[in-house]
């Protein structure tokens, strides 16, 4: 007969890393939607739509860093935290695309 066994423990998740998730989320769904009006309307898009990703840039900076501290908190959980930098690298990494392709195309 196996015994059943709970672990009990007072670790929450970081508001921190919660944040930074938040953030890589707010910026891929910015830069899809930019991206997605872009191809409908055949790349006459107005310049705001720079402007947001400016915006993306700085939301995906920002949220590494809060992602980077969050980490340094102790016992903690960091699901988020994990999450929230990967979203925001990812992020980042589709606007260099973007500008590379902008650059060279």
């Amino acid at each position: 007969m196996k015994k059943n066994s709970y672990m009990f423990t007072n670790k929450e998740h970081t508001q921190k890393g919660i944040m930074s998730t938040i953030l890589g989320v707010i910026s891929l769904a910015t830069l899809g939607y930019a991206v997605f009006v872009s191809y409908c309307s055949v790349g006459k898009i107005p310049v705001q739509y720079g402007a947001a990703a400016m915006l993306v840039m700085i939301y995906a900076f920002v949220g590494i860093g809060l992602g980077l501290v969050s980490k340094m908190e102790r016992d903690k959980f960091y699901l988020f935290t994990y999450v929230g930098i990967f979203l925001n690298v990812l992020a980042l990494a589709l606007i260099s695309v973007i500008l590379y392709a902008g650059a060279y195309a």
